[in-house]
């Protein structure tokens, strides 16, 4: 008697895109902390930025263009300093004015990685360069090294995992999506809301002696700046919220684990384990959950409080402060940006649509 034959069940674009995301991140993650060059886990940030997006076909031109955005705003931010240290007043505008332009950037619409990135390289350029030279050019070999891994490996996890294996051709366009009509004045009150929340803390830093030492606390906070864009006031601050609560959860667990199984096999696994968590919450059908922003910053917050703590030391008692003093910093930078949020929107209300 013949039988009909059933197919296996063909997985869905998003799963693809979660796996992707998980392993490409874990595997940057591996090779960051194999050669272990100064500020290595920027790598697996990079890669975590570049497999959320959801692309189905990237070309290798747009990997070089977020590098080249990054290494120009690292070097660029150099001119800040001498302005800075000798005509504040001069010094600030100007580098208010980039951080402006950059959050603008996104909040029109805007690739949200470059925008984030070029966020991050000005952000920690000038509050680590304020306070030493030094640490400054080491930190911007990092940055550049740290954003050129992550871009190689997320092209190959993109070769190695792509769409169109999972997919059928007749569901695989490159049709671009239909021009959506641009509000300027939101662009511009989201921007300056960004601002906001980014530069008094990136002030706070430039003045400080510690501020090389917690460069990943200003990383997050670069973050927070493009979290919050493109959002309203309540959708804003839960976003900030769940991101720092989620992220940091995931890093108070996985640093236990490690503790009692320091093993760069099991750090890596952990990371592949958040990338599917995470991953579930960034990607839905053929692009975006609707809250893939959020756990996108959950995951970032995740590897930047993490990844230190495991550079530091051999997971000592005195590992485990620095973790959790940044992680307490974490959250006081949070708070705040949560309060600069409400504040702003209440004396400058978002214009609709």
């Amino acid at each position: 008697m013949p039988t009909r034959v059933t197919p296996a069940p063909v997985p869905d674009v998003a799963s693809t895109r979660v796996l992707r995301l998980a392993l490409g991140t874990a595997i940057s993650l591996w090779i960051s902390q194999a050669v272990a060059w100064d500020l290595s886990f920027l790598a697996p940030v990079v890669t975590m930025f570049l497999l959320a997006m959801p692309l189905s076909r990237p070309k290798p031109k747009l990997f070089i263009v977020i590098v080249l955005a990054l290494t120009l705003s690292i070097y660029a931010s150099f001119v800040f300093l001498p302005l800075l240290l000798h005509q504040r007043l001069v010094g600030l505008l100007l580098l208010s004015l980039a951080l402006f332009h950059c959050f603008y950037y996104t909040a029109r619409g805007g690739t949200e990685a470059v925008g984030t990135l070029l966020t991050v390289g000005i952000a920690v350029t000038v509050a680590v360069g304020t306070v030493s030279v030094d640490a400054l050019v080491s930190l911007a070999g990092g940055l550049f090294i740290g954003a050129s891994a992550g871009a190689i490996v997320a092209l190959l996890s993109h070769y190695a995992l792509p769409d169109k294996l999972y997919d059928s051709p007749a569901k695989v366009s490159d049709t671009p999506p239909e021009e959506k009509q641009i509000n300027l004045p939101a662009a511009r009150h989201d921007a300056m809301r960004s601002l906001a929340v980014v530069l008094p803390i990136l002030i706070w830093f430039a003045i400080s002696s510690a501020s090389a030492a917690n460069t990943p606390v200003m990383i997050k906070v670069a973050a927070m700046g493009q979290e919050v864009s493109r959002s309203s006031t309540r959708d804003a601050a839960r976003s900030l919220i769940v991101s720092t609560l989620a992220g940091g959860l995931a890093a108070t667990i996985a640093w236990q684990v490690l503790s009692v199984w320091p093993s760069l096999t099991m750090y890596v696994l952990l990371i592949a384990i958040a990338g599917l968590i995470f991953g579930r919450k960034i990607f839905e059908g053929r692009g975006l959950h609707s809250e893939a922003a959020t756990w996108s910053y959950a995951f970032l917050t995740m590897i930047v409080v993490l990844a230190p703590a495991v550079l530091d030391s051999s997971f000592g008692s005195a590992a485990g402060a620095a973790f959790y003093d940044r992680l307490f910093m974490f959250g006081w930078a949070t708070l705040y940006a949560v309060i600069a949020v409400y504040v702003f929107d209440a004396f400058w209300k978002r214009p609709e649509s």
